[in-house]
């Protein structure tokens, strides 16, 4: 049987179930990486199942996230990070070392392998061949301690590429364009596989970029070949070794094939505030820009920072700019300034940034208020960029800093065409800001290190047969996990005390949800379509659930947020009617009866609105062990007993 690539690399880590897609299957994991803002409650819940060592080929500890030392807060968090590290056999990586799928894909990351990351953006990965998942941090928690990996078999969109990317077109503009055609939701229990003539004339870095972004669809991942292209890069990195050739079977048959013919695609930009909105940069020119970003971990590779420093060699960016460079890593960044990348960049009056997150959750470099900000990022939610009312647009290095220059809204193209310099000769790896394991005798002698903002993880309560509870929130559709769990420099540091972030839930879309809900004991959220799409941050269940909410009915769910729900002992429930969202306002009270026997057979659940004398079903997907873990009170407990067994 011809096989695609994802079903060759699941297959061959295949624990349990039919690899089939919609069936719930369990796979191994090879590799786990976590950032400080999820690895502090990652590295708690790892503490409480009581396993001396990690049980993966690989796990790494990134600080990439709450760089911004401002109060004791963060530091404190690092030093946990980094005693976690030492104690239980995972490699760290130092604050300013880079950001985590910058620093995984030049260090780490092996072709054919799994990898799980508490970071929705962990598909970055995909670039290099590999089965990369982003998911919740309890998860990565578990797979640690030699867990298994739940998901539901995916169906596998084939990609063909063809031709080859025209001057000042990028690989930003490649996946700006299938979200263009895919939405934000189109992704929902697919994986996209990339194959086709066109896939060699992209490097590493530029399908990273792809599937980094994939995220944005909404898919469990994305992947490319690994190919001789993937050989070059990994040579580049000192890591020849660690490369095998990986591809789809000639003739493998996809669920469906998009055609991209790369000879078409021109600049885009996604327009505030989803990164779906997407519109060709011609249609936008002249429109003034406050500031502009380029970075993050979607486009910070040498050739991205070098195509910028390309438009603006010999310029001085527009007087109404302020133009900043995030460096994906701190080998990235020095490269660059052998390169003379920096100078150029420098020169034409950018600020240098630290390698890390920054701007892209909101942690530093804000734009004005109002303020139109161009950003080569991966996401454009509103209030994000940490402005609540600022227009953030997400753009290519080349328009980014064609803009920049001219300090409006500018198609590249319009400068002369040319070739990019390519800057991989430059590449030199230094790891000496990475701490590798320690031995098992060492790691035994290692104290945790726990400052007094770090408090232990709340504990989900199992499911009861029936439920009675007000409706505490209705929201609309596209609901985020930045609406849930806000980021940026004031709630970052709290994401290692629950009660204190809990303060924070929903304050964008409701001021007073925390107080009602608190008030409530207990509660339910009505949602509308993709509930919770957006980042792996657990903490959106985690929290919630601390408050007392027990269920979420929604018109459809995000992937990764609704497994964070079952984790944490929060009921996920569509509607069987999506005209019943109507019928339910905030206040409702609603009752359900018999819930677990409904979810154990399958059968719809009834409610009963109290308030308005109204009955409708609802309906749960959950696989047997989704409901196992509900009735055992979260995932933490029910993997602690399939441990012990």
């Amino acid at each position: 049987m011809k096989e695609t690539l994802t079903d060759k690399i699941l297959k061959a880590h295949l624990v349990s179930g039919n690899p089939t897609a919609g069936e719930e299957v369990t796979v191994r994991i090879d590799q786990t990486l976590t950032q400080d803002a999820t690895g502090t409650m990652v590295y708690l819940q790892y503490e409480s199942m009581e396993i001396p060592r990690v049980k993966t080929e690989l796990s790494v500890s990134y600080v990439d996230h709450n760089t911004l030392q401002s109060g004791f807060m963060n530091m404190d968090d690092h030093l946990f990070l980094q005693s976690a590290a030492a104690k239980y056999g995972l490699w760290f990586s130092r604050p300013g070392n880079g950001i985590c799928h910058q620093v995984h894909l030049e260090r780490f990351g092996i072709p054919g392998k799994t990898l799980l990351g508490s970071d929705s953006h962990t598909p970055t990965g995909g670039g290099l061949g590999m089965i990369a998942i982003g998911a919740g941090g309890l998860d990565v928690a578990c797979a640690m301690a030699g867990a298994p990996f739940r998901l539901t078999y995916p169906q596998v969109i084939g990609v063909r590429l063809t031709g080859e990317l025209q001057p000042m077109c990028s690989a930003k503009d490649i996946i700006l364009y299938l979200l263009k055609l895919e939405t934000v939701k189109g992704g929902v229990g697919k994986i996209y596989e990339y194959f086709g003539d066109g896939v060699k004339t992209l490097s590493v870095p530029q399908r990273a970029t792809v599937t980094n972004m994939g995220a944005e669809l909404g898919a469990t991942t994305s992947i490319f070949p690994s190919d001789e292209r993937t050989r070059e890069f990994l040579k580049l990195q000192k890591r020849e070794e660690v490369w095998k050739e990986m591809k789809a079977d000639e003739g493998a048959e996809y669920a469906r094939v998009i055609d991209i013919n790369l000879s078409e695609i021109v600049p885009y930009a996604a327009c505030p505030h989803m990164p779906d909105i997407v519109k060709p940069v011609g249609e936008l020119e002249g429109m003034p820009v406050n500031q502009v970003a380029v970075g993050s971990c979607t486009n910070s590779s040498i050739n991205d920072l070098g195509a910028a420093a390309e438009i603006l060699e010999g310029k001085t960016i527009a007087p109404n700019v302020s133009f900043a460079i995030a460096p994906g890593s701190r080998q990235v960044m020095l490269n660059s300034i052998e390169a003379g990348i920096f100078e150029k960049l420098i020169a034409s009056g950018a600020r240098i940034l630290e390698s890390a997150c920054g701007p892209c959750i909101g942690m530093g470099f804000s734009p004005n208020s109002g303020g139109v900000s161009l950003r080569t990022f991966n996401r454009n939610f509103k209030g994000r960029s940490g402005t609540a009312d600022a227009s953030v647009y997400l753009v290519s290095p080349e328009t980014a800093a064609a803009s920049a220059l001219t300090g409006v809204f500018t198609d590249p193209r319009k400068f002369q065409p040319k070739t990019h310099k390519d800057y991989s000769s430059f590449c030199k790896t230094d790891d000496s800001m990475l701490i590798p394991p320690l031995s098992p005798e060492k790691a035994a002698e290692v104290e945790i290190v726990k400052g007094p903002n770090i408090k232990e993880c709340p504990k989900a309560r199992p499911i009861e047969e029936n439920l009675c509870a007000d409706v505490v929130l209705k929201t609309g559709d596209n609901i985020t996990t930045d609406h849930i769990m806000p980021a940026g420099s004031k709630i970052l540091p709290l994401r290692s005390n629950i009660p204190e972030i809990a303060k924070h839930v929903f304050e964008q879309v409701d001021p007073e949800f925390y107080e009602r809900a608190l008030a409530a004991g207990q509660s339910i959220i009505i949602g509308g379509e993709n509930y919770g799409q957006g980042s792996s941050r657990e903490h959106a269940a985690l929290a919630p659930m601390y408050l007392g909410v027990r269920a979420v009915i929604a018109k459809s769910f995000a992937r990764i947020h609704k497994a964070n729900l079952v984790n944490f002992g929060i009921l996920p429930l569509t509607f069987a009617n999506a005209a019943d969202y109507d019928r339910i306002d905030r206040d409702d009270r609603l009752e359900m009866t018999d819930v677990i026997e409904s979810l154990k057979s399958g059968r719809p659940i009834s409610v009963v609105n109290q308030t308005k004398n109204l009955r409708f079903e609802v309906l749960s997907d959950l696989a047997p062990s989704s409901v196992e873990i509900m009735l055992a009170g979260g995932s933490l407990n029910y993997t602690k007993k399939m441990l012990e067994k």
